[in-house]
């Protein structure tokens, strides 16, 4: 009884292990070359302010239409989940850049497949220019 139990367990999970993506070939799938996604992925602005820049981040991307998931001030990351007949998310990071700018890095997922194209990023970097932009010269 104890043995055919076993096997009917085995014959259960073997398929499941077969269903594993390896974590290791999503982190390289992407096809640009890293230098090349990063500078798609990064922008630097000329402040000092890190918290007002986080602020500018979150109201960028809920008027792009992301739903903030989380937002947290001393990692200076904020993430957000957007829904609208896709899923993505989008993980904006924001650190200081010598002593006189802010770099602002944005990462974005397609459903689990990491997004290599320009366009959302173009998109999210062109709205955060505007909202920083206005930011800077208090128009509300």
């Amino acid at each position: 009884m104890n043995r055919s139990a076993l096997l009917a367990a085995l014959c259960c999970l073997l398929p499941l292990a077969a269903c594993q993506t390896d974590s290791r070939q999503q982190v390289l799938a992407t096809d640009k070359s890293q230098v090349a996604l990063r500078a798609v992925q990064t922008r630097a602005f000329d402040t000092t302010d890190r918290n007002l820049t986080i602020r500018t981040v979150i109201a960028t991307l809920q008027d792009l239409g992301f739903v903030v998931d989380k937002a947290d001030e001393v990692l200076g990351t904020v993430s957000g989940t957007k829904m609208s007949g896709y899923t993505m998310r989008m993980t904006v990071t924001v650190r200081a850049r010598g002593t006189t700018q802010m770099a602002v890095r944005a990462s974005a997922q397609y459903n689990i497949t990491a997004v290599s194209d320009a366009e959302p990023y173009q998109q999210f970097f062109a709205a955060l220019e505007k909202a920083m932009f206005l930011t800077a010269n208090e128009v509300d």
